[in-house]
């Protein structure tokens, strides 16, 4: 099913009109879509305080009582069965609002594992590429500590441009950069130094929003910021309020003036 759920099958789902294969189709959207659960929450609400408001007063107890006692004079009338049916659809109602709050709890749950999932690898890979730089022996693909020398490098070799901060934080210099791939994707790896100690800056494209996030793993610490259609993660062993001054300046970087395909 693409697309969104329309009023009248939320409305059919509310009231159990579904059939059984029409049902399984729907849940298995309200499973990848919170959008669709959330309307069929707030439908399934809706419905309910629309049947209350318009619920006529209940009969007193000694109402019920006498008809009772009449009816034992004629055929069997089972005087309770309206609340019985009214108590199997609240039920009926109850079971279906836990089942969507289920839904939709667990989709929240899965998409948050997934993230820090996500986040737990990235930090992995960076770190390890990181190191894997500080261990080399080969020189980086371009060795300058000049902006216009170092962005023009990448170009043709990647698919996306970004620009460099021209003016850098007290006693930090840009070494150079690398290409290389970060989560199978084509990267640019920035290399500098911030007193005496090496900082990489991953850059990648990406095309969905993502909330920076700070970590920390094997003495190394590792920030990251998204800005235009870019992802950028620093990694080192600097101290975490030097590495967060370079961090914002490359960022402003990407703010100031838009980096153009």
């Amino acid at each position: 099913m693409s697309g969104h759920l329309d009023q009248s099958i939320l409305s059919a789902l509310i009231d159990n009109e579904l059939s059984p294969d029409q049902l399984a189709v729907v849940n298995e959207h309200l499973a990848q879509c919170p959008s669709c659960t959330a309307a069929a929450l707030s439908t399934s609400m809706l419905k309910q305080a629309t049947a209350q408001a318009g619920r006529s007063p209940a009969p007193s107890a000694q109402f019920m009582g006498r008809l009772a006692r009449a009816s034992r004079h004629h055929a069997p009338v089972r005087a309770t069965a309206p609340h019985r049916l009214w108590l199997d659809a609240a039920i009926a109602a109850a079971l279906l609002l836990a089942s969507i709050v289920y839904i939709a709890t667990r989709h929240i749950t899965r998409q948050h594992t997934l993230a820090s999932l996500a986040h737990s690898a990235l930090v992995s890979e960076t770190v390890d590429q990181h190191i894997a730089a500080l261990a080399s022996s080969v020189p980086p693909g371009v060795i300058s500590t000049d902006q216009h020398t170092v962005k023009p490098w990448f170009q043709g070799k990647l698919p996306f441009s970004f620009n460099l901060p021209g003016d850098l934080p007290p006693d930090t210099v840009l070494e150079g950069a690398n290409l290389t791939y970060i989560r199978n994707q084509p990267a640019a790896e920035l290399l500098y130094r911030i007193h005496k100690h090496r900082v990489s800056i991953f850059v990648t494209e990406s095309n969905e929003p993502a909330e920076p996030f700070t970590a920390d793993l094997a003495g190394f610490h590792v920030q990251s910021f998204t800005a235009d259609h870019l992802q950028a993660v620093a990694v080192s062993d600097v101290n975490p309020a030097d590495l967060a001054a370079l961090v914002r300046n490359f960022q402003q970087a990407q703010q100031t003036s838009a980096p153009k395909h």
